[in-house]
């Protein structure tokens, strides 16, 4: 036994091969096994990885929107500036303020991260703080686009204080009275960085979160794989199994009524066929060889008689000459049809296509093999009663197997017996006057090689009804064989072929 050819393993992407070439020889190359758990860990990485994504964002514009929204409902009354509080940059300004410690007005309610940026034309813009404010704002020099705004509207952005802590700044105009100038601008801080440290502690939660769910993803991949390959695993080792042994017929336990489940009937199926034809051919090279060895051990028996007779150097008489050379001439006979037969026979069981279909005038044939019944049968009356009938089939094997049916009546048909013949509606009859057939041997006309025990001693190969089953399922049709439906003796054998009573 030779052992099947393994499937190469797939070549290895070279170095300088696109990541997703790469990636995908790298899966090729994996067991079925490893491809499902990568996969599975894979496609529940990018789930948690955007669902990670997405509820950092949410979050993210959660926070943020609540600092926005608490600055937008700041409502600032000015108290009273010193000019001693003001100065050109807000490091300086924080300065004077800590070394000038007043407590604002009673009554003032100004945020604690409150600023003023007074601008004027002759001097740079000055940075003044309340007497509340603990820290300085960083000013930008898109503050003053908020004097283009309507009285009342506002720019909320990001910033940072003096000490380099982020924050987000709400900044509008202040009325014109402030110092009397008519320009100057209130700037209210929120710091941020409470949120900023919510949010990376978030990511690190998410990321761990993520992490390990990938790690649970990538075991219960695997548990998942080696449980539903079970099945694949066990049809490998029945298929190893028969490669290894040739012992076709085995079978795996079947569960479920999945694809893996569909799988395994398909491969029992296909292993229990595999059995039958086994066995089929196996008995058919049995019974050939059975049925060959008696024409050939006759054959031989008669050769011998005639090299002994010449080799003695007695001639047998003329009589028993003539009649040895005839029984040789039908033994050889009888070995060209059985070898025909088995040719015929060897094709599968299974109706296919014909190849060529042509035109077939059914009713021509069974004409035709009437006449060479007539010839075989000599002394028997023949009833003929055909109508046109065309079929598509192959020609040659209908009018093979019509023969072996008018054969089969010739062999039972007492002498001077009659024989009717009737084709009718695509309907094909041949009656029998002869012994008929047993109802319990009925089920085993149409078997290779069968012969009733009651004619054993008749000639025969027990080839031919099989031949006709087989050509009538090639041209679609169908074919039995049964006890006469009148009551009387005999059999009569029915074929159904589809067609019709003019060529189209």
């Amino acid at each position: 036994m030779t052992s099947p050819t393994p499937y190469p393993p797939p070549p290895l992407a070279p170095p300088g091969a696109p990541r997703r070439r790469r990636l995908t020889h790298w899966l090729r190359s994996r067991s079925l096994r490893s491809r499902l758990t990568f996969l599975s860990a894979a496609a529940v990485a990018v789930a948690i990885a955007l669902s990670a994504l997405a509820c950092w964002f949410i979050v993210e514009q959660r926070m943020y929107g609540l600092i926005r929204s608490d600055l937008q409902n700041i409502r600032v009354q000015l108290p009273p500036i010193n000019i001693s509080d003001c100065a050109a940059t807000p490091q300086a300004a924080l300065r004077n303020l800590q070394g000038n410690v007043r407590q604002p007005p009673v009554g003032a309610s100004v945020p604690r991260d409150t600023q003023y940026v007074l601008l004027g034309p002759a001097r740079p813009p000055l940075v003044c703080l309340p007497m509340s404010a603990s820290k300085a704002i960083l000013v930008q020099t898109d503050d003053s686009k908020v004097l283009n705004l309507k009285p009342g509207q506002s720019i909320i952005r990001d910033g940072h204080y003096t000490n380099g802590k982020p924050a987000m700044v709400l900044v509008t105009s202040a009325p014109s009275e402030v110092l009397g100038y008519p320009t100057a601008l209130v700037l209210v801080a929120t710091s941020t960085q409470a949120a900023e440290e919510s949010l990376r502690q978030l990511a690190f939660i998410l990321g761990g979160v993520a992490l390990g769910g990938i790690i649970l993803a990538a075991i219960a991949g695997r548990v998942v794989a080696r449980s539903a390959l079970k099945p694949v695993d066990q049809l490998t080792d029945a298929v190893e199994h028969i490669a290894r042994t040739e012992e076709v017929g085995t079978t795996i336990p079947v569960q479920g009524d999945d694809e893996i489940a569909r799988l395994s009937t398909s491969f029992n199926s296909m292993s229990t066929a595999l059995a039958n034809s086994r066995e089929r051919q196996t008995r058919l090279i049995a019974d050939a060889g059975h049925e060959l060895r008696t024409p050939l051990t006759s054959l031989r028996t008669n050769v011998d008689l005639l090299i002994r007779s010449n080799d003695t150097g007695r001639p047998l008489p003329a009589a028993t000459k003539t009649k040895l050379l005839g029984n040789m001439k039908a033994q050889m006979q009888e070995l060209t049809v059985l070898i025909g037969d088995l040719l015929q026979l060897s094709r599968p069981d299974s109706p296919k296509p014909v190849h060529n279909p042509t035109v077939v005038a059914l009713h021509e044939i069974a004409g035709r093999a009437v006449e060479r019944a007539e010839l075989r049968g000599p002394g028997l009356v023949f009833e003929t009663a055909t109508d046109p009938w065309f079929v598509h089939g192959d020609a040659p094997g209908l009018e093979r197997a019509v023969i072996n049916l008018l054969d089969n009546a010739v062999k039972y048909s007492p002498p001077g017996g009659t024989i009717e013949v009737r084709l009718q509606q695509g309907v094909l009859t041949v009656r029998d006057h002869g012994p008929g057939i047993p109802p319990e041997e009925l089920q085993y006309v149409f078997d290779r090689f069968w012969r009733s025990p009651s004619s054993r001693q008749l000639p025969g190969s027990g080839l031919g009804l099989s031949i006709v089953a087989q050509s009538v399922r090639e041209a679609g049709g169908e074919v039995s064989l049964g006890p006469a439906g009148d009551g009387g003796p005999g059999a009569l054998a029915t074929v159904r072929l589809p067609g019709g009573p003019t060529p189209e």
